[in-house]
């Protein structure tokens, strides 16, 4: 019986897609069974590729913003996990990032999602990780989103908080006005206070 240890091992030792990733493999994820919430994303962007840590980037400055959190708890992995629908970053195409590998969350998410002992709210960002996380959900995104109290308080459905959504951002202010304070409110209340402050980890690629 594979203990969470070791299923992680597995996992940063993962090179199922590594002939289809052109920038090579580098598993990127943050996960403990303790954690109340998880962040469901789409995949690592280049930066993230390049330091192995999960939202290094503009979409996590947002992110972080959005949940009312420090740095310290978001890279708390007792509290917070971070289990994109691809662990690696899977390149560039002619309208931005590519679609995360499908192979990975075939492999490992649910592996990964029976570890949780404790989880009480997933924030779903993204179509991929809702396609998912909500498989009965035929809305599109904006809807989805609009719709979020119909999962609300386990699930809560995100747009990407990349800056190439402040488009979408602007045009739908009632989410910064009306789900927002939900979501502090919530993280706060899931989240204790602490006066640690964890540092991101950053993780070797499977092939060095």
């Amino acid at each position: 019986m594979n203990t969470f240890a070791t299923l992680l091992e597995e996992v940063r030792a993962c090179t199922i897609c590594a002939s289809q990733l052109s920038h090579g493999v580098r598993p990127v994820l943050q996960i403990h069974p303790s954690a109340k919430i998880l962040i469901a994303g789409q995949a690592p962007g280049r930066v993230v590729h390049e330091t192995g840590i999960p939202f290094d980037d503009a979409s996590g400055n947002r992110l972080r913003e959005w949940m009312g959190v420090s740095k310290g708890r978001f890279y708390d992995e007792k509290q917070i996990a971070i289990l994109p629908m691809g662990f690696c970053y899977p390149g560039t195409g002619k309208t931005g990032d590519l679609p995360p590998r499908p192979e990975c969350a075939i492999a490992w998410r649910e592996k990964l999602l029976e570890q949780f002992s404790q989880l009480e709210l997933t924030l779903v960002i993204g179509k991929y990780a809702q396609s998912y996380h909500l498989p009965k959900n035929k809305l599109s995104l904006t809807e989805t989103v609009k719709a979020w109290q119909d999962h609300w308080p386990k699930i809560l459905p995100l747009p990407h908080p990349s800056p190439r959504n402040n488009i979408w951002l602007k045009r739908n202010s009632w989410f910064e006005t009306e789900v927002i304070p939900r979501l502090r409110n919530r993280v706060n209340e899931l989240l204790p206070q602490s006066k640690s402050k964890p540092k991101p980890q950053r993780w070797q690629q499977a092939n060095g």
